[in-house]
């Protein structure tokens, strides 16, 4: 450890990284068990809000290394270390921009076509989205992994201008289409699902109107502020300007549990009277908007 080459800059960091990760750990904890204890599974709604906070809890727990580095400027763990903390963060980021995705179709499908959709919401379509989210993201690390400097292990998060942070050109901008794409299928579900609501401003069909658009906003908050600019900056700025988008970016770990709190009306309810409680709300003219 040699504390005369730490900056400020790097304390900047390790302030950041030890606020998220402050934030994050109890809440997404918190969160986790309450949907998994209160909370049935066989809501896909539910379904993918479990898999968001497991994504953000393996992100949550590499940050102390992150903070380590950052606060001592010594990394005292091996390349493969390096390698694993490196990856556990990009999956995070693609992981949770599917799931949030994944959110918006469903709660998009709830509203504009609650009848025609409910074969295809179920708890296990869910949990087979959510299987190959996992897995799609797993095997990107593997072209990943064969371009991961070797050398990693010297300064495990810093970039030179001829080291970038183990992205080939070709996986940045599959990376940065993705994230595009999952934010037009954002930007369209929120449309179409505010169009419906407006319709429907005078009825009482949908009692939680102002939650349901929060959960859209949200999202896109999530997209334009997290994952966006890190998507576009890997792709189109220096590496050694990366480190603020990548403090950015890790905020989405704060952010999502709100996802969980305006999505359920009932919470902090117990799974049982939750149930009678989605049951008898919200029917109008034969359209069910239930959770």
């Amino acid at each position: 450890m040699n504390a005369s080459n730490v900056t400020t800059e790097d304390r900047v960091y390790a302030g950041v990284f030890g606020c998220i990760m402050v934030i994050g750990l109890p809440l997404n904890a918190v969160a986790l068990w309450i949907l998994c204890r209160r909370h049935s599974l066989k809501s896909p709604h539910a379904v993918f809000m479990v898999n968001l906070a497991l994504s953000d809890l393996l992100v949550i727990i590499s940050l102390p290394m992150r903070i380590y580095f950052h606060a001592t400027r010594d990394w005292p763990l091996s390349n493969i270390g390096c390698l694993i903390i490196t990856m556990l963060f990009r999956n995070n980021i693609r992981s949770s921009a599917f799931f949030i995705t994944f959110i918006s179709v469903d709660r998009f499908l709830a509203v504009v076509y609650p009848l025609r959709s409910r074969h295809l919401r179920t708890s296990s379509n869910a949990w087979k989205g959510a299987a190959m989210v996992w897995l799609f993201v797993l095997v990107l690390n593997v072209p990943e992994r064969l371009d991961f400097p070797k050398n990693a292990n010297i300064s495990c998060f810093d970039f030179s201008p001829e080291r970038r942070p183990g992205l080939t050109n070709d996986i940045a901008n599959v990376h940065l289409v993705l994230i595009v794409t999952m934010l037009a299928v954002n930007i369209v579900c929120t449309v179409m699902v505010a169009w419906v609501l407006r319709r429907h401003l005078i009825d009482s069909a949908i009692n939680n109107k102002m939650n349901v658009m929060l959960i859209f906003v949200m999202n896109l908050v999530l997209f334009t502020i997290c994952f966006l600019p890190l998507s576009i900056g890997v792709v189109t700025v220096k590496p050694t300007e990366l480190k603020p988008l990548i403090c950015l970016s890790a905020v989405n770990c704060c952010l999502d549990p709100f996802l969980y709190y305006f999505s359920f009306d009932g919470f902090w309810k117990k799974k049982e009277d939750f149930g009678k409680y989605a049951h008898l709300r919200i029917r109008h003219r034969g359209r069910s908007y239930s959770t």
